[in-house]
C-alpha cells in the first residue's frame, strides 16, 4: 500500500480540530481510522479515512478495533471542552475526560501500542502569573475542565515511567479559523467561540455578540487571547506524530502564535474582513477568565520544528469568513 507512513487511530476525529488533522494526515500518506460517536462531530468531515461510529467508553468496541488492526499510534480528540458546562456538571467531565481516557490508555497497553497524542489545553495553567506562558509555568487549573486535562497529563507521565507509553500532550490556546480550501470549519452546536459568533453577528445571521467584560487591566479593557489557526494545529499534531514514530520522548507542548489580540481588536479586524460592523453588547465578566492568556511556543518549535504558517490574524479571519459565507454550520447560507 502507498500509505506507508503508519496506521493511526484518531479518537474523536470527526470534530473541528480532529477533522483538520485527518485531512493533514491523509495528505501525508498515513492510513487513518476514526472512532467518533458523532455527538459533536460530523461524518462528512472525516474525508477519505474509515469512520467507525461508536463511543470511546465502549470497551468491547475498543477491544475489537485494537484486535482487528495494528495501529502505530493513537490520537485523542474526544474530550468535553466547555468550561462553564464543566462547572455545572463536573461528574460528566471527570468521567469522559479522565476515566474514559484512562480506560483507553489501559487498552493501548494491553495491545502493545506505545505512542499516544493527547489534545490538552492552556486551561491547565489556571490564572497566569506572566504575560507569556512557557511550559514551566505552574499548572493550577481553576475549573473541572482544566483539572480533568491536567489529571490526564499527570497520568501520562506516570504511564511513561511505569509502562513506557510515550506521549505528546499539546496544550492549545485558542483554536480558530477554517480549512483554507473551504472544505472544513467550525460546526459546534451550540457555538461558543468568539470568532464564529462575531462573524455571524456581523453577517446578520446571528445574535449580537456579548463581550464578557470590558473592565480588564488591558489597553482597551477586553480580554487578550492567543489565536492559532486550526490548520497550524493540525500540522503540529502531524509533526508530534512523526516525532513519536521516530522514537521521540514524552513532552507537553504549548501551541499558540505568541501574539495576543483583545476581543475588541478581533471585532475591528472582522469589520475589515467582512465590511460589516459587529453588533455587540457588554456583559459581565465570566468567572475565572484571566485578562491575558498568550503562549510561548518556543519549545514546540525546538522539539517539533513547528512554526505557525496561517495564524496571522487577517489570514485566520479570512479563512473563517470564507467558511461562514459558504454556509458553515449556519442556515440559511449567506447571500
Amino acid at each position: 500500500m502507498n500509505r506507508d507512513e503508519g496506521r493511526i487511530l484518531v479518537v474523536g476525529g470527526a470534530g473541528y480540530i480532529g477533522s483538520h488533522l485527518l485531512k493533514c494526515l491523509n495528505k501525508k500518506a498515513y492510513a487513518t481510522v476514526t472512532l467518533d460517536n458523532l455527538s459533536n462531530g460530523h461524518a462528512d468531515a472525516v474525508g477519505s479515512g474509515r469512520l467507525v461510529v461508536g463511543d470511546m467508553g465502549d470497551m468491547e468496541l475498543i477491544e475489537q478495533l485494537l484486535s482487528s488492526e495494528r495501529f502505530d499510534a493513537v490520537m485523542h480528540f474526544a474530550s468535553f471542552i466547555q468550561v462553564g458546562e464543566s462547572v455545572r456538571n463536573p461528574a460528566a467531565y471527570y468521567h469522559n475526560n479522565f476515566v474514559l481516557t484512562k480506560q483507553l490508555m489501559d487498552a493501548l497497553l494491553r495491545h502493545g501500542i506505545q505512542r499516544f497524542i493527547f489534545s490538552s489545553t492552556a486551561a491547565v495553567y489556571g490564572i497566569p502569573s506572566k504575560d507569556s506562558l512557557t511550559e514551566e509555568h505552574p499548572c493550577q487549573p481553576i475549573n473541572p475542565y482544566g483539572r480533568s486535562k491536567w489529571m490526564v497529563e499527570q497520568l501520562l507521565r506516570d504511564y511513561d515511567a511505569a509502562y513506557g507509553l510515550k506521549s505528546v500532550s499539546l496544550r492549545y490556546f485558542n483554536a480558530a479559523g477554517a480549512d483554507p480550501d473551504g472544505e472544513l470549519g467550525e460546526r459546534h452546536d451550540p457555538e461558543t467561540h468568539l470568532i464564529p459568533l462575531a462573524l455571524r453577528a456581523a453577517a446578520g445571521t446571528g445574535a449580537p455578540l456579548t463581550v464578557h467584560g470590558a473592565d480588564y487591566p488591558t489597553p482597551d479593557g477586553s480580554c487578550i487571547r492567543d489565536y492559532i489557526h486550526v490548520t497550524d494545529l493540525a500540522e503540529a499534531h502531524a509533526l508530534a506524530l512523526r516525532y513519536l514514530l521516530d522514537g521521540g520522548s514524552s513532552h507537553a507542548l504549548n501551541l499558540g502564535n505568541g501574539q495576543g489580540y483583545s476581543v475588541f481588536e478581533i471585532l475591528h479586524a472582522i469589520e475589515a474582513v467582512t465590511g460589516n460592523a459587529v453588533p455587540h453588547q457588554i456583559g459581565v465578566r465570566r468567572a475565572g477568565d484571566p485578562a491575558r492568556l498568550v503562549a510561548d511556543a518556543t519549545l514546540a518549535q525546538k522539539i517539533l520544528g513547528w512554526t505557525p504558517q496561517h495564524s496571522e490574524l487577517h489570514t485566520l479571519l479570512t479563512d473563517a469568513w470564507r467558511w461562514e459565507k459558504k454556509g458553515g454550520a449556519v442556515a440559511p447560507p449567506y447571500p
